[in-house]
């Protein structure tokens, strides 16, 4: 199992989670591109994405929602500022309308993805960047911690299958 640590700068308003697979660059980008396999990670055990639309080029847009156990859906969008394949990605996140359209009045964070080779392995890096402390807070409370640890933890046996 993949360890994977997490770095909490309430200075810089950042979250960061790292983490190493047992697989070239090239296979993990595989898991943001692909939106079938990106599907099987993305939202926690017990909270299952579907991507309804996902443009994996700059400017892109994808439109995803979680299912909760209850069968509560959580829509949410982003929109891709950045790709250099298969080494860097950045893209704004966000929560979405019941229509999956982008609340851009909410909280909106920008993700910053790195890949990078460890002797055959791969290193990657996930960065959250925050608009201000109370958001920081508010996604923090949400869970969001907890929630991309065991998401991130589920690309093991996507890289195994």
């Amino acid at each position: 199992m993949t360890e994977i640590t997490v770095d909490k700068d309430f200075e810089a308003l950042t979250m960061t989670f790292v983490a190493e697979f047992d697989a070239p660059v090239e296979r993990v980008w595989q898991v943001w591109e692909d939106p079938r396999q990106l599907e099987r990670w993305w939202g926690p055990p017990g909270w299952p994405a579907t991507f309804t639309r996902h443009d994996f080029t700059v400017g892109g847009q994808s439109r995803y929602y979680m299912t909760g156990p209850d069968g509560e859906k959580a829509p949410g969008w982003w929109e891709i500022t950045a790709i250099e394949a298969p080494h860097r990605l950045v893209f704004d996140d966000g929560f979405a309308d019941d229509d999956g359209e982008p609340r851009r009045e909410d909280m909106v964070t920008t993700m910053t993805v790195t890949l990078e080779d460890i002797d055959g392995r791969t290193r990657m890096t996930n960065t959250g960047q925050f608009s201000d402390p109370a958001e920081f807070e508010k996604m923090l409370a949400m869970g969001m911690e907890d929630g991309m640890r065991q998401a991130v933890g589920q690309i093991d046996a996507i890289l195994a299958g």
